[in-house]
């Protein structure tokens, strides 16, 4: 699941691969692109935002720059093949962009969203995130502030917000909520110390930022990665309690109902349902 971590080295091995180089050849296939063509436009950087891309480029006029912004969303991806590798074995009806070098292939899989917009105007699509993890503008201050403006807010609803702090999806939403001892549905008013939380998640991203196995709990083992994501009816690694989980804001928070006891009167989850244990596959 493409997380802030995950675009970030993907923005870095596109600017590896392509900045400095001009494009040969380019195949939009979003319907308001299809007619662009890019063949011969400079690739001057490439670069995150939270969880969004930007491939910031110079057309061969020396007009403006343009921005070619994506969005992974839960499933897209950007692949970098050299000229002649075989591509990653996925039907061709997924594939949303495809961008050549004389010397490289990028190709866009199952893409939320692109768009193509002048540099200068980046902010109208990125101009609403909060501070990003993984930014060098990183502003934890902002960050909290911008949770606390949400008191009555479950905090994990309110950490996947990208308005509050850009890169965290639901992987690192369920960790630092598990490591913080913290219940998903605790109001954001009640999280005690914020900054802490705030924090980890900075520490989280960072070390995470140029491997490709994503780990919380410092094991890179398959199926040691994480302490509650993923693990709902497994037991849990600190007091062997079964890990829970329940649908929160179209996605599933886990969590281990002793180390995060619930923060408010009941037991119950939202709208009086009692959680819903889930077992992984």
């Amino acid at each position: 699941m493409p997380e802030g971590d995950t675009v970030f080295r993907t923005a870095r091995a596109l600017h590896r691969a392509f900045a400095g180089h001009r494009l040969t050849a380019s195949d939009l296939r979003v319907p308001q692109l299809a007619p662009v063509d890019l063949a011969g436009w400079m690739v001057l950087e490439s670069a995150s935002r939270g969880k969004r891309l930007l491939l910031r480029m110079q057309p061969p006029d020396g007009g403006r720059a343009m921005t070619l912004h994506s969005r992974l969303g839960m499933d897209g991806s950007w692949r970098v093949y050299a000229i002649g590798e075989r591509w990653q074995a996925r039907s061709r009806h997924l594939i949303r962009a495809v961008v050549r070098t004389a010397d490289a292939v990028a190709v866009g899989y199952q893409l939320r969203q692109l768009a193509l917009v002048p540099t200068g105007e980046e902010a109208g699509l990125v101009g609403h995130l909060g501070p990003d993890l993984l930014g060098p503008g990183w502003d934890p201050d902002e960050a909290v502030r911008r949770l606390a403006g949400h008191p009555a807010a479950g905090i994990g609803e309110a950490l996947r917000d990208q308005r509050n702090l850009a890169g965290i999806g639901n992987v690192y939403c369920c960790e630092l909520l598990f490591l913080r001892g913290i219940w998903p549905w605790t109001p954001v008013g009640q999280v005690p110390d914020l900054p802490a939380l705030v924090g980890l998640a900075h520490r989280l991203l960072s070390a995470n930022r140029t491997r490709p196995v994503r780990s919380t709990t410092g094991s890179l083992r398959r199926g040691e990665s994480t302490y509650v994501y993923g693990r709902a009816g497994a037991p849990c690694r600190r007091c062997g309690t079964r890990i829970e989980a329940q649908e929160q804001a179209e996605r599933v928070a886990y969590w281990c109902p002793t180390c995060q006891p619930v923060a408010s009167a009941g037991r119950a989850g939202p709208a009086g349902h009692q959680p819903e244990v889930r077992r992984s596959p």
